[in-house]
C-alpha cells in the first residue's frame, strides 16, 4: 500500500517585526565598532525595479545577531533578529520569524507574536534596553528612559501564489488573488480572528493601499500591519521603506512629545516668571536649532527613493501612517516655539531701549544739577 505525500502548506514565508526607538538626540562622531557583541557594517539594498538612474539608498549601520529558537504558535521556530543605528539617535530592531500555513486566518496568531515564556514585544524592549545601555558613551543628550516602540508587522508570503489545480494556468496574478481574497487579507492587517465578521466596508479601507509592479508580486499597506507578496529576495527593498516609514513616525511623535513639553514649560514660565527672560531666550533658540536639525536629518533618510516604484511605494506609506499630519503639526509647534523666541527677543530690546533711554535722561540731570551746582565765579 503506498503512502500518499503530505499536503504542502499553500502559504511559506516570514513575519517581519519592527521595532523603533529614540534613543538620544543624536549619535555621535565617534566610530562604533561593535555592538551588542557583534561587528557593525554597513547595510545595503539592491533594488530589483526600475529606478532613476543615479538612485541612492540611504544606509545606515547595522548588526545580526544570533538566531534564537523559541516556542511559537506552530511549534518551535527560528528568531532571526537586527539592529540597525541611525544619526538621528534612533534604533530600528528587526525580528523575522518563519511559517507554513494552509489558510489566511493561521497568520492572525503571528500578529501579536506569544512565545511559551514571553512576548517578542518584551524581548524587543530588552534588546533596546541593553543596546541603550552600551550605546549611551557614543550618543549625545541619551534619554534616561526607553518610551514605547513604535511596532509595525509585515506578513511576507512567498510568490508566485499557487492556482488551484483545476486552473489551467500554474500560478494567480496577484491583484486577482486580492479581489478574491480582499476580506481575509483584511482580517490578517486587522488582527481580526473571524474575517466574516468584517464589515464590506471595512475590509476595503484595509486594503485600500495596494501596489503591484509585476503580475505575481503585491504589498498591502495598512496602519498597523502590511502584506507582502514576492519572490523571497525581492522582499528587502519593501520592507527597507516600511521600516523606514515606521522608524520616521516614532521620531514625529517623539519631537511632538519634545516640543509640547517645551512649550508648556514655556507658557508656564512667562506667566509666573519662574526663570529669566534671557534664559527663556537661550533655550527656544536651542530648541529652534535642534528642530531645524532634526527636520533635515529625518527628510534626508528618505531622499534617496527617486521618483519611481519606491517612491510610489513610500509615498503610499506615508499617507496611511499620516507622516504629513505629523510633519505639519511638528512645524506648526515649531512655528509656534519661533514666534515666542520673536516676542521674547522684542520685549528684550524693548527693556534695553527703556534703560538706555533712562540712562540718557538720567546722565542729562546729573548734568544740568552739576551745571547749577557747580562753584560760582
Amino acid at each position: 500500500m503506498t503512502t500518499q505525500p503530505a499536503p504542502q502548506p499553500r502559504y511559506t514565508g516570514e513575519v517581519v517585526y519592527f521595532f523603533a526607538y529614540d534613543i538620544a538626540y543624536e549619535m555621535g562622531r565617534d566610530p562604533i565598532e561593535t555592538l551588542l557583541g557583534q561587528p557593525l557594517s554597513q547595510f545595503n539594498v539592491d533594488s530589483t525595479h526600475r529606478n532613476p538612474r543615479h538612485h541612492l539608498f540611504y544606509q545606515p549601520r547595522m548588526v545580526r545577531l544570533p538566531p534564537q529558537e523559541r516556542l511559537g504558535p506552530k511549534g518551535p521556530v527560528h528568531v532571526h533578529r537586527e539592529v540597525k543605528l541611525l544619526p538621528i539617535g534612533a534604533l530600528s530592531i528587526r525580528f523575522r520569524v518563519p511559517f507554513a500555513v494552509d489558510t489566511l486566518e493561521e497568520l492572525v496568531a503571528y500578529h501579536d507574536l506569544q512565545f511559551s515564556h514571553g512576548s517578542l514585544h518584551e524581548d524587543a524592549r530588552k534588546l533596546a534596553e541593553e543596546a541603550r545601555r552600551e550605546l549611551t558613551p557614543h550618543v549625545i543628550r541619551p534619554i534616561e528612559r526607553i518610551p514605547d516602540e513604535e511596532a509595525y508587522t509585515v506578513f511576507c508570503i512567498q510568490g508566485p501564489l499557487p492556482a488551484d489545480p483545476t486552473s489551467p494556468q500554474p500560478h494567480l496574478r496577484a491583484e486577482v488573488w486580492l479581489d478574491t481574497h480582499r476580506r481575509a487579507v483584511a482580517a490578517v492587517l486587522t488582527q481580526e480572528a473571524n474575517p466574516t465578521a468584517l464589515s464590506r466596508q471595512e475590509s476595503i479601507e484595509s486594503t485600500s493601499r495596494h501596489l503591484s509592479y509585476y503580475d505575481d508580486d503585491l504589498v498591502v499597506v495598512d496602519w498597523d500591519a502590511a502584506l507582502l507578496v514576492d519572490h523571497p529576495h525581492e522582499w528587502e527593498e519593501t520592507l527597507y521603506i516600511l521600516e523606514l516609514a515606521n522608524l520616521q513616525l516614532a521620531e514625529l511623535e517623539a519631537y511632538d512629545r519634545v516640543l509640547d513639553a517645551s512649550l508648556e514649560r514655556t507658557y508656564r514660565d512667562l506667566s509666573s516668571s519662574v526663570r529669566g527672560r534671557r534664559q527663556l531666550l537661550r533655550d527656544l533658540r536651542e530648541l529652534r536649532i535642534d528642530m531645524a536639525r532634526f527636520s533635515d536629518e529625518l527628510s534626508n533618510i528618505s531622499k534617496f527613493f527617486g521618483d519611481w516604484h519606491a517612491a510610489r511605494l513610500y509615498e503610499m506609506t506615508a499617507a496611511r501612517f499620516h507622516l504629513g499630519d505629523w510633519h505639519r503639526s511638528v512645524n506648526d509647534k515649531l512655528r509656534t516655539v519661533g514666534e515666542l523666541h520673536e516676542m521674547l527677543k522684542h520685549d528684550q530690546s524693548n527693556r534695553w531701549m527703556l534703560a538706555l533711554e533712562i540712562a540718557v535722561v538720567l546722565l542729562f540731570i546729573i548734568d544740568v544739577v552739576m551745571l547749577f551746582s557747580g562753584p560760582k565765579k
